[in-house]
C-alpha cells in the first residue's frame, strides 16, 4: 500500500554528469543532485566527462570514476534534504553503447560490500578485466561492424534482426574487439554489463540484467524475439550468452536494494531496484508521449523519438525495443542540426538570435519557391555531404537547373531555406520510419533550440501539427524516476498503461503548446517534400 511519504530515486549516468532526484508520490521534485565528471573529479583527467585514446575515434571512460561519482551524488542528496529511508523504488538511465567488462574478484566484491567504506575503495581496477571502458563515442571498430554483418548473412539481415545495421560506437563490434585484440582478458572476462545494469547492478549488490531496451543498442539482440539473436552472438565472441545474462523487459523489478545502501545510506529494505535502461529511452520515459506523438530534440545534432508498433527495415536510424509499453521506439538522429543553424547565424544574422528569428519570420512560408538543404558535415539519414540551393525555377530537368544556386540574394532567404529544409528531412525520413502523421499528430520539442519559437512555428507548419514544450529539461533522470514509481505500482497490481497513469499524475502544465500550424502549411509543404526527395537524390549522385 502507498503512503504518502514514499519517495522515487532517479538517476542519469550521462557523459559529463551523474545526476540524481527524488520524486514523491505526486513527482514532485525533492531532492536533486549531480556530480560533474570534469570538474568534481579532476584526478580522472577528463574532458567533457572522456578519456581519449592514443588512437583516432577512440574513447574510453575508467569505471571507477563513476563509482566514486556515485559515493558522491548520495551523499550530496542526503545533503539536500533527501531522506533516503523513504525511497521504495529506485531505476536509473546511463550514455548507451558502453560497455564494462566484470572481473570474477569484482562480482566476490559486488556481492560482499562492506557499508563502512566507500564503494570506490571497494570495486576498485581489480573488479574490472578492461580498465578503459570504451563508451558511445569510440569508433574504432570498423572492422569489427564488417565482420559482424558479413557473418549473419549481410547489413540487411543485421536491421532486421537488431534494428540497427552495425555501428562502431555499438556494444557488440566493441566486446568482439576486445575478444580479437585481447583474448586473454575476455576469456577472464565473468560478465559484461552495459552502463545502465552496471549501474543497476551496484544498488543491487549483484550483477543486473540487461534490459531489451538498452540491449537493443548492441547489434546482439533479436528485437522481434526480445532474446540474444544465436547468430548475432556467434558473430560476435564466443561463450557470450554466459556473459550477458538473460536480458529482461525494461519494466522489471529486478530485486530488492543490497545490504550496503541499507546499512550505510538508510534505504528501507522493502527498497525495490527496477531495470535501469538507456538515456534515450528514458527520455522517452520522462517526455510521456503516447501513440501519436513524436519527439523533435533540437540539440548540437537533432534527434526524432517516436512510438512504432512495427519495425521498419530502415539502414539508417535505429529501432529499439520501447521502455515503457509493447510496441517499439524509432529513434533517428541528424548530425546537421543546431550547429549549422549557428554557422548560418554567424554569417546571415550578425551572430544574433533575435536578427536571425527576424529574417525567418519577414518571409512566408514555402519562401518563394526557394529550398536549400545544408550538410556541412556528413549527414547520418541521408548519408550526404554538401549543400543545394533551389530557386522556384530549379528542377531536374536539365543538369543546369539542377544545380540549382550559388547563394540567394537576401539574409532572410537563405535562413528560411534552411529552416525549412532540416525540417522537410526530419518529415521525410519520420514518414520513411513509419510514423504515420494524421489530424492527431503532435510534436514536443526539446533541446537547445526548442526555446526558439519562431524555428518551432517552422516546425509546426511543416509537420502540419502542433508543437508543445516541456517544463522539465531533465527528461532522461525524471524518466528513470517515473519509471522507478510506476514499475513498483504495476508489482503491486497497478492495471493501467504507463502513459496514462503518468500523465494523470502530473501537473497539466508540465507541456505547453507553443505553436499551431497555418491553413494552408499541408497545401504547401506536401509539394515541397517531393522537391525534397528530388534534390536528396541529386546530392546522392553529386557528393562533394
Amino acid at each position: 500500500m502507498q503512503s504518502e511519504n514514499e519517495t522515487y530515486l532517479g538517476l542519469d549516468l550521462s557523459t559529463q554528469k551523474l545526476k540524481a532526484v527524488l520524486l514523491n508520490t505526486r513527482l514532485e521534485n525533492v531532492a536533486h543532485a549531480e556530480v560533474k565528471f570534469d570538474s568534481d573529479l579532476p584526478e580522472f583527467r577528463t574532458s567533457g566527462g572522456v578519456n581519449a585514446g592514443a588512437a583516432k575515434n577512440e574513447f574510453y571512460v575508467q569505471p571507477v570514476m563513476w563509482v566514486k561519482a556515485l559515493d558522491m551524488v548520495l551523499d550530496r542528496l542526503v545533503v539536500q534534504g533527501g531522506d533516503l529511508s523513504t525511497v521504495m523504488a529506485v531505476s536509473g538511465s546511463a550514455q548507451q553503447h558502453g560497455s564494462l567488462y566484470w572481473s570474477r574478484s569484482g562480482l566476490q566484491t559486488l556481492r560482499n560490500l562492506d557499508a563502512d567504506k566507500f564503494l570506490h575503495t571497494q570495486i576498485d581496477d581489480s573488479a574490472f578485466t578492461v580498465h578503459r571502458t570504451p563508451i558511445w563515442m569510440d569508433g574504432t571498430t570498423g572492422e569489427q561492424c564488417e565482420q559482424m554483418e558479413e557473418a549473419v548473412g549481410g547489413r540487411d539481415k543485421m536491421v532486421e534482426i537488431t534494428g540497427s545495421k552495425c555501428y562502431e560506437r555499438f556494444t557488440g563490434p566493441q566486446i568482439r574487439k576486445v575478444f580479437q585484440q585481447r583474448p586473454d582478458v575476455y576469456r577472464n572476462t565473468e560478465r559484461i554489463s552495459l552502463v545502465s545494469s552496471f549501474l543497476a547492478s551496484i544498488f543491487l549488490g549483484d550483477v543486473a540484467p540487461i534490459d531489451f531496451s538498452d540491449g537493443s543498442g548492441m547489434n546482439l539482440l533479436d528485437i522481434r524475439k526480445r532474446a540474444w539473436s544465436d547468430v548475432c552472438l556467434t558473430a560476435c565472441a564466443p561463450n557470450l550468452d554466459a556473459k550477458l545474462g538473460s536480458p529482461v523487459r525494461a519494466d522489471s523489478v529486478i530485486g530488492s536494494i543490497g545490504q550496503f545502501f541499507v546499512q550505510r545510506y538508510n534505504f528501507n529494505t522493502g527498497c525495490k531496484v527496477v531495470a535501469f535502461t538507456g538515456d534515450n529511452l528514458s527520455a522517452l520515459a520522462g517526455m510521456t508521449i503516447g501513440q501519436d506523438w513524436l519527439a523533435l530534440s533540437l540539440g548540437t545534432s537533432d534527434t526524432l523519438m517516436m512510438k512504432l508498433n512495427e519495425p521498419p527495415n530502415l539502414q539508417e536510424g535505429h529501432v529499439l525495443v520501447h521502455p515503457t509499453e509493447d510496441g517499439f521506439m524509432g529513434l533517428l538522429c541528424f548530425r546537421n542540426g543546431s550547429l549549422v543553424r549557428d554557422i548560418f547565424k554567424r554569417a546571415e544574422a550578425n551572430d544574433n538570435w533575435e536578427n536571425f528569428s527576424e529574417l525567418l519570420d519577414s518571409t512566408p512560408r514555402g519562401n518563394f519557391g526557394n529550398m536549400a538543404l545544408h550538410f556541412i558535415s556528413k549527414e547520418i539519414i541521408p548519408p550526404v555531404k554538401g549543400s543545394l540551393r533551389w530557386n522556384k525555377t530549379s528542377s531536374l530537368e536539365s543538369s543546369e537547373s539542377a544545380r540549382g544556386v550559388l547563394k540567394y540574394s537576401a539574409p532572410q532567404t537563405e535562413i528560411r531555406a534552411l529552416v525549412e529544409g532540416q525540417m522537410l528531412t526530419r518529415k521525410a525520413f519520420a514518414t520513411e520510419m513509419g510514423f504515420s502523421f494524421g489530424e492527431n499528430t503532435r510534436i514536443l520539442a526539446t533541446g537547445g533550440a526548442s526555446a526558439n519559437r519562431s524555428i518551432l512555428q517552422v516546425c509546426s507548419d511543416v509537420f502540419n501539427a502542433p508543437v508543445y514544450i516541456q517544463q522539465t529539461t531533465e527528461a532522461a533522470l525524471v524518466g528513470a524516476a517515473y519509471r522507478a514509481k510506476y514499475v513498483l505500482e504495476k508489482s503491486r497490481g497497478l492495471q493501467r498503461s504507463y502513459y496514462d497513469y503518468v500523465t494523470q499524475l502530473l501537473p497539466e502544465h508540465s507541456v505547453t503548446r507553443v505553436c499551431d500550424p497555418a491553413q494552408d502549411s499541408s497545401d504547401i509543404y506536401d509539394g515541397m517534400l517531393e522537391r525534397h526527395s528530388q534534390m536528396v537524390g541529386y546530392l546522392k549522385e553529386h557528393q562533394d
